[in-house]
């Protein structure tokens, strides 16, 4: 049966500890294994720094790519068992990194082997540590291919479409003093922090009618504020940290430039963190048509069309650089990074069929 190949390849990937971070992924290993199970194929393995390993695996002239990353975030304390060891029951696989997203990378391993048809693999290992350095080194050779999938937890269903991220760290300065006089008002820097959030989230508000395929206004939150002294003390500085997910079509400098005027006095520092853009890329007619494009694009393969989603992927790298791409894999965004991790048996012989369909076409 495909299920049960698919699941050995799932207990021998689980049973890799590609947690990142640490970022300690070598060339060995994983990649041992992923070789070992590729035979006919070209297969080439490169280390970008850093934990960041890449293995492209190529047979025959496909005109295909499947993206998926191998590396996992850590395992919680709340695991019940060894994240380590997979765990089959009657309807769930469960193991570290089973949905998000190995049991992808098992399903292609066994489509792989059942069909001697043209294929292309990108496996990666820097995902899970927002730097993507195996996409930006693959993208760099520009490899031509009518499409990408990129197999990230779906339920099978070929998504096209998904926000972008911004993660900022803001800073504010003030003058310490007395909290007794009636300057805390204009000297503390948490006041300032306090006022700026006000207003960022009254601009998130009245973005709420904005649409695209499905997806419906700004995402926004603030993660984390700190400084100042007691509270005697007028806080002589703070640090905000924050985050917003745009949608497809909307320009990530201009809203990091509306939240930074949404501060009384212009802030100590700002720095963006991390950045990743939207799927599909462009401005809103670009998008548009470029979402279009991958819709028939799953259409042709037969792959049912999902509903725009709210978490962000290396899709949205492929498609800035002009590939037609969509997102398609076995599991739950909700089981993703989650204690006792699990995948449906259901969803895994699922998505091995349609991959295998896909390569055999």
């Amino acid at each position: 049966m495909l299920l049960d190949t698919t699941l050995a390849h799932l207990r021998a990937l689980v049973a890799f500890d590609t947690r990142n971070p640490p970022r300690a992924i070598g060339t060995g290993g994983i990649f041992d294994y992923l070789r070992a199970q590729l035979p006919g194929f070209d297969c080439r393995v490169t280390d970008h720094g850093a934990g960041a390993v890449s293995l492209y695996a190529v047979r025959g002239r496909p005109k295909i790519l499947f993206n998926v990353h191998l590396d996992t975030v850590p395992a919680t304390p709340t695991w019940t068992r060894d994240p380590h060891e997979l765990l089959v029951t009657d309807h769930r696989a469960i193991g570290l990194g089973a949905c998000d997203i190995k049991g992808a990378a098992a399903a292609l391993l066994t489509a792989a082997a059942h069909t001697p048809g043209d294929a292309a693999f990108l496996f990666t290992t820097d995902e899970e540590a927002n730097d993507a350095r195996c996409i930006a080194a693959f993208l760099a050779q520009k490899r031509p291919f009518d499409g990408v999938i990129v197999a990230e937890p779906t339920r099978c269903e070929a998504v096209l479409a998904h926000r972008g991220i911004s993660s900022v760290v803001m800073r504010f300065a003030g003058r310490a003093g007395h909290a007794s006089g009636d300057n805390a008002g204009a000297d503390s820097a948490l006041h300032q922090a306090i006022r700026w959030g006000a207003k960022a989230l009254d601009y998130v508000e009245s973005q709420s009618h904005q649409r695209f395929g499905g997806l419906a206004g700004l995402r926004f939150n603030v993660g984390r504020i700190e400084g100042g002294i007691k509270a005697n003390v007028i806080a002589p500085s703070a640090e905000l940290r924050f985050g917003f997910r745009p949608l497809p079509s909307m320009d990530t400098d201009v809203l990091l430039d509306i939240f930074v005027r949404c501060a009384e006095r212009t802030p100590a520092e700002v720095t963006e963190t991390f950045r990743g853009p939207s799927l599909p890329a462009g401005d809103v007619s670009q998008a548009e048509a470029r979402r279009l494009a991958a819709r028939d694009f799953a259409d042709e393969l037969g792959l049912p069309i999902g509903h725009a989603v709210d978490f962000w992927t290396e899709a949205a790298l492929f498609s800035v650089a002009g590939y037609t791409t969509f997102v398609c894999g076995p599991g739950d965004i909700a089981q993703a990074h989650s204690a006792d991790e699990f995948v449906e048996l259901s969803q895994l012989q699922q998505i091995t069929e349609s991959y295998l369909g896909i390569i055999k076409s």
